[in-house]
């Protein structure tokens, strides 16, 4: 099972897309709210939850991915579930994915240290002890995939389905969507 975790002001490309092509590939993928089970994005687009973050079995995960939006990513830090989970999720080696503002979470838990990411533009800083690739869109390194921001979402995507699935299932939603 793979975790997207939404929080009030979510990037809702950033969340939704990659939900879509992991699901087009066949690999199960849940939208887990923090708490209520309807979720507002940043862009006024409410979600329903597949579940919600108490329901969280870390033996049966697969991969945990943070999606931007500043005003969301904001909550993922502030609630206490979040840092738990994440850093739980790193000591199981279960592989973390984030995007766009997303990231800032991973360098501020010291989870990037000597680790090449990307982040949103102007936010590298908060990349703590990360080497960052600048103008990358997607940076993968060991169990960590983050990404640049919502006009990243499809390749964010397939190199979330590459990870997990291989590069032929890669190449089968991609051809499917036609990118």
């Amino acid at each position: 099972m793979v975790h997207i975790l939404l929080a009030p002001g979510f990037e809702e490309a950033e969340a939704l897309v990659p939900a879509d092509l992991l699901r087009r590939a066949g690999i199960e993928t849940a939208l887990t709210a923090l708490e209520e089970k309807q979720v507002t994005g940043s862009h006024g687009i409410t979600v329903l939850a597949d579940r919600d973050v108490t329901q969280v079995d870390l033996t049966h995960t697969e991969m945990i991915i943070l999606p931007g939006g500043t005003r969301g990513v904001n909550y993922l830090k502030a609630h206490p579930a979040v840092s738990s989970l994440v850093q739980e999720a790193a000591d199981r080696d279960i592989p973390l994915a984030a995007i766009c503002a997303a990231p800032t979470l991973l360098g501020s838990m010291g989870l990037l240290k000597g680790k090449k990411a990307v982040c949103y533009p102007g936010m590298e800083d908060q990349l703590v002890g990360a080497q960052v690739e600048l103008g990358a869109k997607v940076v993968r390194d060991g169990l960590v995939v983050t990404a640049q921001a919502a006009g990243s979402s499809i390749q964010f995507g397939l190199a979330l389905v590459e990870y997990l699935a291989g590069p032929e299932k890669a190449a089968e939603v991609r051809h499917a969507i036609h990118d």
